[in-house]
């Protein structure tokens, strides 16, 4: 982002005093203007991007946002950072929106490793001829959800492609926090004996998507889960600070989640049916679809993978939390067989749990 400025005369001869102003975003829809680096893209920046994130860190509008390393220093002693980017169809849904999404999705991947969240950049490809009361309700979404989670928006990036070359908005997310010392989780510490912990119902998001796009006439309105974790991670770490593994279940549902921990640790992923928390309406899309829940993705929703005998803490510590009331152990893992995602269902039998092969859903996020 290019720094603007508003010089006007002081009142001493010669003497320049700089004014601060928002831009005047002219126009109903987005157009190529709007990308190519002149008056109509800073009046875009100022007036819709920077003027809704509002922080210190992005008004300086520089090329890069600037930290204090001692600050940073002080939450913890290692740094994490993720990148996603969203291209959910449509844009707005039950539940949410690309940018809450972005958002939430975001964060959700900083502190699903123990970190605190703080700062996100936020890159835009429009279509032209977006609308551009739809980008500001996008907008004015992000900015609610980083509040929300407490994070910042600080620096980013607009592109406009012509008509035909995208699909209205794609919105690419980086964030980076800090991971306090003592924190260790990751997918290969999972161990037989710990236990496999969600904190709520499968499928929602995935379901609610399918829903959105009119094509089922279904009479139950769905409505996703996308919400912000790092609130409810933070009190299952004052539960038990030695969560061994630790996941957002997005893309693929929890059935990949489980396999990627199940071949990290070379250790099997042995799940209840019955514990699992699904809701019905998702569990009957499921049937009309011949889709299957595990494998539906997920906004709001984790896979914990903790010691035993720290379960009925953790189960106690989510209830408390909003993004966790239906908290549930659904698991356990067990030695053998090795690497492997094993589902006891609901008849008594059992059946292998594989990574998901093609895709259920199509632009789901």
């Amino acid at each position: 982002m290019q720094r603007t400025e508003n010089r006007g005369q002081g009142t001493e001869e010669g003497a320049i005093e700089q004014t601060p102003r928002r831009r005047t975003l002219r126009g109903q829809t987005i157009t190529l203007a709007h990308g190519s680096g002149g008056k109509a893209m800073r009046d875009l920046v100022e007036n819709l991007f920077v003027a809704t994130f509002d922080n210190p860190e992005l008004d300086a509008l520089e090329d890069q946002a600037r930290f204090d390393l001692a600050a940073l220093d002080a939450i913890g002693d290692r740094l994490a950072m993720t990148t996603d980017s969203y291209v959910v169809d449509p844009l707005f849904f039950p539940g949410g929106d690309i940018g809450m999404l972005a958002v939430n999705g975001t964060v959700n991947d900083l502190a699903v490793s123990g970190a605190k969240p703080l700062y996100l950049s936020c890159s835009v490809i429009i279509e032209e001829g977006l609308k551009i009361e739809v980008l500001r309700r996008i907008t004015q979404s992000m900015k609610q959800a980083a509040d929300a989670a407490a994070v910042r928006i600080v620096t980013g990036d607009t592109k406009v492609v012509p008509r035909g070359a995208a699909d209205k908005l794609f919105i690419t997310t980086s964030g980076i926090g800090i991971i306090p010392e003592g924190v260790d989780i990751r997918a290969e510490r999972a161990e037989p004996g710990d236990v496999i912990i969600t904190n709520g119902f499968i499928g929602d998001h995935g379901a609610a998507i399918a829903d959105a796009r009119g094509e089922l006439a279904l009479e139950s309105s769905m409505i996703s889960d996308c919400q912000a974790l790092n609130g409810l991670i933070s009190v299952m770490l004052d539960a038990c600070p030695d969560l061994h593994s630790l996941r957002d279940a997005t893309r693929g549902g929890i059935a990949t989640v489980l396999n990627e921990f199940a071949e990290s640790s070379s250790a099997c992923m042995y799940l209840n049916e019955a514990a699992i928390p699904v809701r019905e309406e998702v569990r009957g899309l499921c049937e009309i679809l011949g889709l299957d829940p595990l494998y539906l993705a997920n906004e709001g929703k984790l896979i914990a993978v903790a010691p035993r005998q720290f379960a009925e803490s953790i189960i106690d510590a989510m209830s408390a939390h909003p993004a966790g009331q239906h908290a549930a152990v659904i698991g356990e893992v067990r030695e053998k067989p090795a690497a492997s995602v094993i589902l006891a269902t609901q008849f008594g039998g059992a059946r292998i749990v594989d990574m998901l092969v093609g895709e259920q859903l199509p632009r789901i996020c």
